[in-house]
């Protein structure tokens, strides 16, 4: 049973904050300074604790190397307003090209449970079948955590709960655990990450970083002899799904039919358009350049999906 959908956090949420000084004219220490631009983020991203390493690359893009130095050291009010500003909007910026993916546990998917008594009666069952390992239609109450949950809600049984009791407890409990929810939601990260075009679109926009793009793609398909077989566009494609993390691409795993069929249909359509072979740099560099376009719409109007853990 999931709670909530996936809700993405792409920086959109930063934009807009009032980032308007509050500092008196006293100097502002960077600890403090620091410590008052994550609670503002954070409250800005469902109060979720902002991953260290969002923190750090922030840091690294302003110009803040030596982070204990500037804990230690104790700015103007002007120059602290800066530096908020500018760690916001690096924040943003990140988050732009490598999104965070939250859940939000605000009870309503338990509602809709218990608002349904068909559904919450196979819920129950269900739980109930799972816990009766005797097939006794009873459940003993050895389980500590049961019998806990049973004496606060004062339910009497002797040593063993029918299933018509169970559920009676059970929509208790869920209802207490949806209430509580409701008024203080569980907001969690996935481990779940996005393509979305965004880091093609800053690789192309980049000129030193896709030239040396270029140069590595030239030099690698280099290495296959004409005899082989291998067209000029089966090297680029066998080259983007090698390195295809460092060009912002989805990952190319067979176990993902969409990302799969995505790189087919790409290279297909090029195949029927550019059929020659290139002979120069030049000329690779204008299809990669092409083929990389239409992945950014590709992925811009259909994001990609992945767990990062299988992909470490």
């Amino acid at each position: 049973m999931s709670e909530g959908p996936i809700t993405v956090l792409d920086g959109t949420h930063l934009r807009d904050i009032d980032l308007t000084p509050h500092f008196s004219d006293a100097l502002l220490t960077g600890a403090h300074l620091l410590d008052l631009a994550d609670s503002t983020v954070s409250s800005s991203l469902f109060r979720i604790p902002l991953p260290e390493a969002l923190k750090s690359s922030a840091l690294n893009i302003i110009g803040l190397h030596d982070i204990v130095a500037f804990r230690r050291s104790e700015l103007t009010p002007q120059r602290a307003s800066e530096i908020l500003k500018d760690y916001v909007s690096a924040i943003a910026d990140i988050l732009r090209d490598d999104p965070l993916l939250v859940s939000i546990l605000d009870g309503s998917t338990l509602r809709i449970f218990l608002d349904d008594e068909d559904d919450f009666a196979m819920l129950a069952e269900t739980l109930f079948t799972d816990l009766d390992t005797e097939d006794k239609g009873k459940i003993k109450k050895k389980y500590p955590l049961l019998r806990d949950i049973l004496q606060k809600h004062e339910v009497e049984s002797s040593t063993e709960l029918g299933q018509a009791q169970f559920a009676e407890v059970l929509q208790a409990v869920l209802q207490e655990l949806a209430d509580a929810l409701a008024k203080k939601p569980y907001v969690f990260i996935q481990n779940i990450k996005i393509t979305n075009g965004a880091q093609i679109k800053k690789l192309l926009a980049d000129k030193k970083q896709f030239n040396d793009v270029i140069e590595k793609l030239w030099q690698w398909q280099g290495t296959y002899k004409e005899e082989n077989g291998v067209t000029t566009l089966q090297k680029i494609r066998n080259y983007f799904e090698k390195e295809w993390k460092e060009l912002g691409l989805p990952p190319p795993t067979e176990t993902n039919e969409a990302v799969v069929l995505l790189y087919d249909e790409i290279f297909a359509d090029i195949a029927k358009e550019k059929c020659c072979s290139i002979t120069d740099k030049i000329q690779l560099e204008k299809l990669a350049k092409e083929i990389l376009e239409i992945f950014v719409e590709q992925l811009e109007a259909s994001p990609v999906y992945y767990d990062d853990w299988e992909h470490k």
